[in-house]
């Protein structure tokens, strides 16, 4: 090949790669323009519009509601219109036509369920008492929805989209299964007799009360001084009655027999706006009848109930008691029956309760529950002190190294120290409006939740012990310190300001008292001198 040949060829080599680097230098430009383009027509694009889908018909077109319009509009081919549920989020092009199918809001108004009223639709309370008919989203099934409800609610569409987790009766109510027996509580036999003969006979003879022509109560009132097992006896009475209903129905086995203990918490149900209070008695008397609907018993407690129901007229700053206590009323004599449901109220002050509560036919049974005596604080002390509890050994080879007689001799012997009427035991100096004056003793104002922190008291000394020396065990010298700083903490509590009402919520009634001294053991050598000191301290003995 000549020298001209090839110079030829290198210029048309050099032509070519100039070629193809134009080439791709024209498809990059055109990609370019292309993409500039579909950008231009993202931006020029009008906007779309979202819209809750309302129902669908067979010529494929469906129902929806925009920004509170209804509107009757076309889908796309691409979009399965079967598969979409009321209160369904769709997007809508320019032409309003349904091009994509997107999930159920997520926010919205809260507002609590009055009534169910059918498979779509639901009466709902918003704010300020505003009732309204709302529709349910299919995430909603209808089934689902109580009473008390809390729900979110999109106001523009009409549509409930969620229901909140913690309904507005759950927040005034701790609504619970009790596994607490009548076993678990001492010194109150008398007492538990009496509940039983009450509430239980109604449901497991329900034939012959029908056939003397007997009502099974509505209520209970149980008072008596603070820490004594009203509540505890309140939550037997729930886990006793599943377990009796359970056996009326022939049930083989009563391990899964139900019951719930609805615990009013009074302080949180007064509102100071008016009207609401009476709607949340209401609601918890509807969740009442929802759970006893089903066949299982249903107890609503209403702990220091003269807090919520007391005497009307005697408020000094509102009268809120006026409209309350007819609510409670209507409800347990309303026309709807009370059926599996057992209203039990709680108080150390019966006195300022409502007497239209506490006539027959309302709160039928009365059950005093009285402070301890000796042999009732032997029972529950045995309940808290037990033989599998690490004893001393020094206690334990004092009564044979048998456990069970070591515990036995413990408790007698803080019992007989407990209810001693030694100068040591002495507590107030009283006097009534007639003149004369008595002297009580620290037993005089024992609890069972007394005894509990005098086992309580011990049971830390002994760890402490042990963690100091390595003597493990409890004894019964823990035992009767315990007791003994149980009363040196209770010496200044009596409230002399007015010593008649703390004579009445100590459950000490009668004459009326006047006035209160506390009776102090000094401490000191020799014979240990008593003095009588005025009280001074103001606050509530409980």
């Amino acid at each position: 090949m000549t020298e001209p040949d090839r110079e030829h060829e290198r210029q048309l080599a050099l032509l070519s790669a100039k070629n193809e680097r134009l080439a791709e230098a024209l498809r990059a430009a055109r990609d370019q323009l292309v993409d500039q383009r579909r950008q231009i027509e993202e931006l020029a694009k009008p906007p779309g519009t979202y819209a809750v889908f309302l129902s669908a018909h067979p010529d494929g077109s469906v129902d929806v509601s925009s920004s509170g319009r209804k509107m009757h509009v076309g889908a796309s081919p691409e979009v399965d219109v079967r598969a979409l549920r009321p209160g369904q989020e769709v997007a809508l092009n320019e032409a309003m036509t349904v091009v994509a199918a997107g999930g159920f809001e997520r926010t919205g108004e809260i507002v609590a369920v009055k009534e169910v009223l059918d498979a779509e639709r639901v009466l709902v309370v918003g704010r300020a008492d505003e009732e309204r008919v709302v529709r349910l989203a299919g995430s909603v099934p209808a089934r689902s929805l109580r009473a008390g409800d809390s729900l979110t609610v999109d106001t523009r569409s009409g549509f409930v989209f969620e229901v909140v987790p913690k309904s507005e009766v759950e927040e005034l109510v701790l609504e619970e299964v009790p596994d607490i027996d009548y076993s678990d509580i001492g010194g109150l036999g008398p007492q538990i007799e009496q509940i039983r003969d009450a509430v239980e006979l109604p449901f497991v003879h329900p034939d012959l009360y029908r056939e003397h022509g007997l009502r099974p109560p509505k209520g209970i009132l149980l008072y008596g001084p603070p820490g004594c097992g009203k509540t505890l006896i309140a939550k037997a009475v729930a886990n006793s009655l599943a377990h009796t209903v359970a056996r009326a129905r022939g049930e083989e086995s009563t391990e899964g027999a139900r019951s719930y203990f609805l615990n009013v918490k009074g302080p949180e149900l007064l509102n100071k706006y008016v009207g609401e209070t009476e709607r949340h008695i209401r609601l918890i008397f509807s969740r009442a009848r929802e759970k006893a609907s089903q066949g299982t018993p249903v107890v609503v407690f209403f702990d220091e109930m003269e807090s919520l129901f007391r005497t009307r007229g005697t408020g000094l700053s509102s009268d809120v008691e006026t409209t309350i206590v007819p609510q409670l009323l209507s409800e347990i004599d309303g026309v709807e029956r009370l059926d599996n449901v057992i209203v039990i109220g709680a108080s150390n002050r019966e006195d300022m309760i409502d007497p239209a509560i506490l006539r027959p036919g309302r709160l039928d049974v009365k059950i005093k529950i009285e402070r301890p005596d000796a042999e009732g604080a032997r029972e529950i002390f045995a309940k808290y002190l037990t033989s599998d509890l690490p004893i001393h050994a020094d206690d334990l080879a004092e009564h044979g190294e048998d456990g069970a007689a070591a515990v036995e001799g413990m408790i007698r012997a803080v019992v007989e120290r407990m209810y001693s009427e030694a100068d040591e035991n002495r507590f107030l100096e009283v006097t009534y409006a007639s003149g004369d004056k008595e002297v009580l003793y620290f037993k005089d104002f024992n609890s069972g939740a007394m005894i509990q922190n005098v086992v309580d008291r011990a049971k830390k000394s002994a760890i402490k012990d042990l963690l100091a020396t390595g003597g493990r065990g409890i004894r019964v010298d823990h035992l009767l310190a315990a007791c003994v700083d149980e009363f040196r903490e209770n010496e200044d509590l009596p409230n002399t300001t007015n010593p008649d009402d703390w004579a009445r919520i100590s459950g000490k009634k009668g004459e009326r008292i006047v006035f209160i001294r506390t009776i102090v053991q000094k401490e000191g050598e020799g014979a240990a001198p008593r003095t009588i000191d005025t009280v001074t301290n103001t606050g509530q003995y409980l």
